[in-house]
C-alpha cells in the first residue's frame, strides 16, 4: 500500500522552528520527521522512521557481510562493571546516574565496553572460540550540557557499535581492517561523502585511532590534509619539533620594564620601540613565550592548575587541550585561581623568578609547567619576568630554563607542515560520523576477560571498538541533501521511491495517480501518494519540495493529453511523458 498523505500523520510547518540552528535541523522539524521532546531529545515521527530504517538497513547488511553477528543490550546498566573499568568516575557529569527503589545505582549507557566484554567473558573460554565480532544498534545517552544543532548533537542517539575479540594482536589488525572496510562500503552506499583521519584514542585508550568525518562547515571537527595524503583530526596532529641549537654566542637574558602591555601585540611594539635584537631585525610575536594558566579539574571533582608555554604567536586549541588532559575538565584559570596562587603574576608570567638562576616553577611552586614542542634548547624568548610590569628578553630554553615536560596543544594552523613530511597541511571542519579502535587489552583486563590459548594457558584476549552514529547520520544526510526549498534525500535512505501529486480537483486525476501508484508498487516501488482532496495543488507541490523524495511525479493537466510530469528534485529537470509510460521513463 502507498504510503497515503491523506492517512500520514504528518504536519508540516512553514516557518523555521525558532530553536533550529542549522538547515538540516531546521528541515527535519518543518518536514515532520522529528520533533522536539525536550532539549537535545527527540520523538521520532513516521517519515523519520523510515530514513532511519534505511540507514539501519544498509549498517546491518555491510556488518553482517564482514562477520559480525548482532546483539541487543538493555540501556539500563548496573554501576559495578563501570566502576571494575573506572569509567564511572571518568564520565563525570555526562553520565546519566539513577537508582532504583532499593537505592542500588544504575546508569543509562553512553556506550557498551564493559556489557560486550562481561557478554564475551560469560559465554567463551577458549581460543577455539575465537575470533568473534559482536555488533547492536541501540539508544545511548549522554548528558550534553550544550545539546545543539538538532540530531547532531544530543543527549539521546542511536548508535551501531561492534566489539572484536581476538586473541593475537595479529588478529585484531585483520579485525580492525574488516570493519574499516565495511565502513567505506557503509558510507558509499548512504552517499555520504567522507575522509578517513587519523584520531587521538583519548579516554578510550587503545592503539590504532581513526574518524571518518563528512566534510560540512557546520562540523565540531575540525580536521587537517595535505597534498601528500596525510588526514588527521586536529587532536592527533603531531608538531614537527625543530632541532635544538647551541648556546654559544647567544646573548644574556635581561629583564626590561613592560609597563601597560597585556597583550603579545602590545609587548611587540614595546620590545621594537625599545630593545634592539643583536641580529638587527624586528621582534615579532613568534619570539614571545606565552604562558598559559590551565585549570584541569578531575572526574572526582579536584582543581589543579598548569602553566603552558607555547610560542606567542600561537593560542591553546580547546579541543587539542581537552584530549590531552583527558578525562580532566580544562579551562582557563580563574581570578580565583590567580588570587590563591599569587606567585603567578597575572600577564606577566615566565618559567623564571629571576634572570640569575634557573628557576622554572617547578622549584618555586606545585604548579606543573609544560612547554610547546617548538621551545627547544637553544631557543631564545621575550617572556615574563613573575614581576608586575617586567618582561625577560633572549630567556634561553636549556640555558635559562626548564620544564616539567612537553605538550603539544598549541592551534594547528594552515600552511603547518604534516608530520610525515608529505607537504603543507590545509584545514577543513566536518562532522563525525564513525570512529574506529584498536582497544587493545583495557576492557580485557579490567574486567578479567581470559580465554586457554592452544598450550592451555590463559591469556588475556585483545578487543577492538568500531562505532557509527546512525540518528547522526540521518542529520548528516539531510544537511548535504537539500536546497532552499526542502530536503531531497539519495534514494538509498529517501522514505520513498517515487511521490506522486494528485493536482487536482476532479476524479479523474486522483484514478489516476491511485493507478500509476499500483503500477509503480507492482513494479517493487515504494510509493508516497498525496490525495488529499480539498488541499491546494501549490501547497502540495511545496509539502513535495520539502518532504524530499527525490522522483515526483505530477498528475494533473497533463491527463487531458494523457500525459504527466516527472520532476526530478536533484536535478530540477521537469519533463511530460505519456501517462502509460512513466513507470518505465522513472527506472
Amino acid at each position: 500500500m502507498p504510503i497515503r498523505l491523506s492517512t500520514l500523520f504528518l504536519r508540516t510547518l512553514r516557518e523555521d522552528p525558532s530553536e533550529a540552528e542549522v538547515d538540516s535541523h531546521k528541515l527535519l522539524l518543518r518536514a515532520g520527521y522529528i520533533r522536539r521532546a525536550a532539549p537535545g531529545v527527540y520523538t521520532w515521527l513516521p517519515l523519520g522512521l523510515l530514513v532511519k530504517a534505511k540507514v539501519e538497513k544498509v549498517v546491518r547488511e555491510e556488518m553482517n557481510r564482514a562477520g559480525a553477528q548482532e546483539v541487543f543490550f538493555p540501556a539500563l546498566l548496573p554501576r559495578e562493571p563501570f566502576e571494575a573499568t573506572n569509567r564511572w568516575t571518568e564520565y563525570g557529569d555526562n553520565l546519566f546516574r539513577l537508582q532504583d527503589r532499593k537505592k542500588a545505582d544504575y546508569l543509562l549507557a553512553p556506550t557498551h565496553e564493559e556489557m560486550f566484554t562481561l557478554l564475551v567473558k560469560d559465554l567463551y573460554s577458549s581460543y577455539k572460540d575465537l575470533p568473534v565480532c559482536l555488533y547492536q544498534i541501540q539508544n545511548k545517552y549522554r548528558d550534553e550540557a550544550r545539546p545543539r544543532a538538532g540530531l547532531l548533537r544530543g543527549r539521546e542517539f542511536v548508535m551501531k557499535d561492534a566489539y572484536s575479540f581476538d586473541v593475537t594482536d595479529e588478529g585484531l589488525r585483520n579485525a580492525y581492517q574488516a570493519q574499516r572496510d565495511a565502513y567505506e562500503r557503509i558510507f558509499t552506499r548512504l552517499s555520504v561523502e567522507y575522509v578517513i583521519v587519523k584520531a587521538d584514542a583519548g579516554a578510550m585508550g587503545g592503539s590504532a585511532s581513526e574518524e571518518f568525518l563528512s566534510p560540512s562547515p557546520i562540523g565540531e571537527d575540525t580536521f587537517v590534509r595535505s597534498a601528500g595524503g596525510y588526514a588527521a583530526n586536529v587532536e592527533a596532529v603531531k608538531t614537527v619539533a625543530p632541532a635544538a641549537i647551541a648556546f654559544d654566542g647567544l646573548p644574556s637574558a635581561v629583564v626590561h620594564p613592560s609597563p601597560n602591555t597585556p597583550t603579545i601585540a602590545t609587548l611587540v611594539d614595546l620590545a621594537n620601540a625599545n630593545v634592539a635584537r643583536a641580529d638587527s631585525r624586528e621582534w615579532t610575536a613568534a619570539d614571545t613565550l606565552k604562558n598559559v594558566v590551565l585549570a584541569l579539574t578531575s572526574p572526582e571533582g579536584k582543581r589543579s592548575l598548569v602553566v603552558v608555554g607555547v610560542p606567542g604567536d600561537r593560542d591553546v586549541d580547546t579541543k587539542r587541550a581537552e584530549a590531552a588532559f583527558s578525562p580532566n575538565e580544562v579551562e582557563a584559570a580563574n581570578e580565583e585561581d590567580f588570587e590563591r596562587n599569587p606567585e603567578l603574576v597575572k600577564g606577566y608570567i615566565g618559567p623564571v623568578k629571576n634572570s640569575k638562576a634557573i628557576l622554572g616553577l617547578e622549584g618555586s611552586s606545585k604548579i606543573r609547567y609544560l612547554l610547546d614542542p617548538r621551545v627547544v634548547d637553544g631557543t631564545a624568548w621575550i617572556t615574563g619576568a613573575n614581576e608586575n610590569e617586567k618582561h625577560v628578553f633572549d630567556l634561553v630554553k636549556g640555558r635559562d630554563f626548564s620544564a616539567d615536560g612537553i605538550i603539544d596543544i598549541a592551534d594547528v594552523r594552515a600552511g603547518d607542515p604534516a608530520p610525515d613530511g608529505s607537504g603543507p597541511l590545509e584545514l577543513a571542519r566536518g562532522i563525525e560520523i564513525g570512529h574506529v579502535f584498536q582497544l587493545g587489552r583495557k576492557y580485557a583486563e579490567a574486567l578479567g576477560l581470559q580465554v586457554l590459548d592452544e598450550n592451555g594457558k590463559l591469556v588475556t584476549v585483545t578487543m577492538g571498538s568500531y562505532g557509527i552514529g546512525v540518528t547522526r547520520l540521518v542529520a548528516v544526510l539531510a544537511e548535504a541533501n537539500r536546497d532552499d526549498k526542502g530536503l531531497i534525500w539519495p534514494e538509498s535512505v529517501s522514505p520513498a521511491d517515487v511521490y506522486i501529486v494528485a493536482a487536482g480537483k476532479d476524479d479523474h486525476v486522483y484514478e489516476a495517480a491511485e493507478k500509476l501508484a499500483a503500477e509503480f508498487e507492482a513494479a517493487g516501488k515504494t510509493v508516497m501518494l498525496d490525495d488529499r482532496q480539498k488541499v491546494s495543488p501549490g501547497v502540495k507541490f511545496s509539502d513535495a519540495e520539502l518532504i524530499g523524495v527525490p522522483h515526483v511525479i505530477i498528475c494533473g493537466k497533463g491527463l487531458e493529453n494523457g500525459e504527466v510530469d516527472l520532476w526530478n528534485r536533484r536535478s530540477g529537470d521537469r519533463r511530460s511523458v505519456p501517462l502509460n509510460s512513466a513507470v518505465a521513463e522513472l527506472k
